[in-house]
Order: structure tokens, then C-alpha cells, then sequence
């Protein structure tokens, strides 16, 4: 792809999975994975200790931003080789 096919919202393949822009600036995109992904949640249990929860999650809420729930990701111009639009059927 082509730094010009992307706009915000623009979703897109790449080797490691399907990813949503969510900015374009102007050498670079940014975007974020729309793969499950590893959470992590602490919370206090009513003892005061401290408990660490690790999950997978597909939950759409982590996606709805800015700013995400999950990381957002730069891909420069060299990245942009290895992309690929989603067709209408993905």
C-alpha cells in the first residue's frame, strides 16, 4: 500500500494480523491491532492484596478511542510495503 490509501478508520492486513488506522501523519501511520490480545487487569482484593489477572481479550470496547485500550502502533514508510486494504468481503 501506498502512504495515500490510508486515512483514518482504514482497516488493513499485515503478516501479523488485520489493523485499524488511527492516524495519519506525514511520513507515517498510526494504528492499532484488531487481533485478540493479551490483557492484563490488577485489582485490590478485601484483604488489601494486590491481584494481577492476565486474559485474553476480543472485547470491541478496547478498540472504541481515542485514546484505545490497547497500544497504537507507528508503521513508517518502509512498513507500508508489507500492507494490504481489506477487500468489502473481510
Amino acid at each position: 500500500m501506498k502512504h495515500s490509501d490510508f486515512q483514518i478508520g482504514t482497516e488493513f492486513f499485515t503478516a501479523s494480523g488485520k489493523w485499524r488506522c488511527t492516524d495519519v501523519g506525514s511520513r507515517v501511520i498510526v494504528a492499532i491491532s484488531l487481533e485478540p490480545k493479551e490483557m492484563v487487569r490488577l485489582s485490590t482484593d478485601p484483604s488489601g492484596k494486590q491481584v494481577k489477572e492476565t486474559f485474553i481479550s476480543d472485547d470491541p470496547r478496547d478498540l472504541n478511542g481515542s485514546p484505545y485500550g490497547v497500544a497504537e502502533y507507528v508503521f513508517d514508510e518502509c512498513d507500508l510495503e508489507g500492507c494490504s486494504i481489506c477487500d468489502l468481503f473481510s
